[in-house]
């Protein structure tokens, strides 16, 4: 299958616009070769730069010499937004990287090299980015509006890349392309930098791009928007929200499972993503996801490798009550699915015994690894159909690299994150319309047998599940209550893609004591390791900055970076 999208192409050009990236070991990364500024200060070298910027979106270059073990560079955020909530276990068997226990049981230590090669790699995206800038800057035979569309696609990157520092780490050097000394302290959190690249780049960028993947006018105010939310300049990130829906550019896709399959991914619901390909030439399916391909199931048609297993506490939050609405104390005992009512993203989510996985089969205790350790589900949501081409037969295993493009931001997010504000600024009654929206697009299909999706629920086919969910009728008139409602209602929708771990942070410390506090007392009674998992507290609002990072950034003998506090 080959895509027509941005990485396919001058991907030869990925290194050689590196030279400003690795002027200095702060970044621990070597040169593999370099040309003159000149020669690349030209329209075709400035695209080629700004590709090489966007490669690094999914956070691996196919070099596992320079950039490592690629499951923690993965820009899904499956280990550090998904494992490290109560979306999900990290899956597979005790002894398989053990790095990503230590995330899941709080035990963070600085020394663990997957916060190294994190880092590493959204820094790497961060001199990418500004090599464009930097190119863009001197050449001469680019017309106006196209440079100011370069402009605002190499800012907008910049920004996405120190975003994600940004959450992860919080103190963080900010650059940019002027930049030429990368020993600077981490003194403060750069928002108000990350603030302004975005909004450069909704000024520059158009509202509309015709290659698909690049980033446009509202893909940079869903990030502003996104910004201004998560330092809770609420009335300014609802401004921003409200552009992008007013726009009337995007909308929900009829069914949620269109959203994660290769003939809608790229479809009316989708504001960026990170692109992917497979069979395009490159011969080794590089392109394909590949930071994410541990997380399909172990057994069944697939072969490897079990990570990413979601939590039975996932599971049980999609269980309704007779309206239709999310059950209250839904943890209060497992899903039974003979007796039980499910809201259907249950079943495009989560792979679980005798229930069809989309075309592949149904799914059966064999898929899974090591029941015991990691109990029985399997994450579904990011797993193409068989038969859609999507799939690469590359590696040490069938079928597990693959052309389906990773969600970043989608409109269902944008509505949730809309609703979120209109809670805040105590707008109910537009806050309940927002989630509704979605709730109502949940209703419109279901799981069916297998290779196919039901509209009725009540198909005599479908024996598996008890399907049902509805919109909220009853107004909205308590602030907390519907402040509950907006953030179960993005559990539901986005598991699984990396953000669930990050809302809780931004919740608040003691609201993500709370919840992973009661996620711990339960789920060690289902997995007995979890009884080793730390408690969480003020220092696990912030990862802790690599040990290596603090080294390698000493000036005089003198490390510039300094360690987050409590690590």
């Amino acid at each position: 299958m080959k895509k027509n999208h941005i990485i396919n192409g001058v991907l030869t050009f990925f290194i050689i616009v590196l030279a400003w990236s690795c002027k200095d070991s702060f970044l621990d990364a070597n040169p593999q070769g370099a040309f003159s500024e000149v020669t690349l200060s030209n329209k075709k070298g400035v695209d080629a730069a700004l590709i090489a910027a966007y490669s690094m979106l999914d956070g691996w270059n196919n070099d596992w010499g320079q950039f490592g073990t690629p499951w923690p560079t993965a820009g899904s955020n499956w280990v550090f937004g998904s494992v490290a909530s109560d979306d999900a276990y990290k899956g597979s068997e005790p002894g398989d990287q053990g790095e990503i226990t230590e995330v899941e049981l709080y035990n963070w230590l600085p020394s663990n090299n997957y916060f190294n090669l994190k880092f590493r790699a959204l820094y790497e995206g961060v001199a990418r980015s500004n090599a464009a800038l930097k190119l863009a800057a001197k050449a001469t035979d680019i017309a106006p509006d196209d440079l100011a569309s370069i402009q605002g696609e190499a800012t907008f990157l910049r920004g996405h890349y120190f975003f994600e520092l940004w959450k992860l780490y919080g103190n963080i050097p900010y650059f940019n392309e002027t930049a030429d000394d990368f020993r600077q302290p981490n003194d403060r959190q750069p928002t108000a930098e990350i603030i302004a690249d975005f909004q450069s780049a909704a000024n520059k960028l158009p509202e509309t791009q015709a290659a698909k993947g690049r980033a446009n006018k509202f893909a940079a105010k869903s990030y502003l928007g996104k910004m201004y939310l998560y330092t809770k300049d609420y009335a300014k990130a609802k401004a921003e929200f409200d552009a992008v829906v007013n726009s009337k550019r995007y909308e929900l896709e009829p069914c949620f499972r269109n959203i994660f399959t290769t003939a809608k991914e790229n479809g009316t619901e989708m504001i960026f993503s990170i692109q992917a390909s497979t069979n395009d030439g490159t011969g080794g399916g590089e392109n394909g996801n590949f930071s994410d391909r541990l997380n399909y199931p172990h057994g069944g048609p697939f072969g490897c490798c079990g990570f990413h297993q979601p939590s039975q506490n996932l599971v049980n939050a999609y269980k309704v009550d007779a309206n239709g609405l999310p059950l209250p104390n839904a943890n209060a005992s497992e899903l039974n699915p003979a007796t039980d009512m499910v809201d259907p993203r249950l079943d495009f989510t989560v792979g679980r015994d005798d229930v069809p996985f989309y075309d592949w089969g149904v799914h059966a205790p064999g898929w899974i690894r090591s029941r015991s350790y990691a109990g029985p589900f399997s994450p579904k949501k990011l797993i193409y159909d068989k038969n859609s081409g999507a799939g690469s037969a590359v590696g040490w295993s069938n079928f597990q690299l693959s052309a389906l493009n990773i969600p970043v931001v989608r409109y269902a997010d944008v509505l949730l994150m809309l609703a979120e504000c209109e809670v805040e600024l105590n707008n109910l009654p537009r806050a309940r319309e927002l989630v509704n929206m979605v709730r109502s697009r949940a209703a419109a299909c279901s799981q069916g047998p297998v290779g196919s999706t039901a509209t009725n629920f009540s198909d005599a086919s479908i024996v598996w599940a008890k399907y049902k969910v509805a919109p909220y009728t009853a107004a909205w008139t308590d602030q907390a209550v519907a402040r509950e409602a907006v953030r179960l209602e993005r559990r539901l929708e986005l598991a699984l893609e990396g953000h669930r771990f990050f809302d809780l942070r931004r919740y608040g410390l003691e609201y993500a004591k709370k919840i992973l506090g009661d996620y711990a007392a339960v789920e060690k009674t289902r997995r007995p390791y979890i009884a080793q998992q730390v408690a969480f507290e003020a220092k696990h609002m912030l990862y802790p900055i690599p040990t290596i990072q603090i080294n390698l950034s000493q000036k005089d003998g003198v490390p510039q970076l300094k360690q987050n506090p409590g690590w």
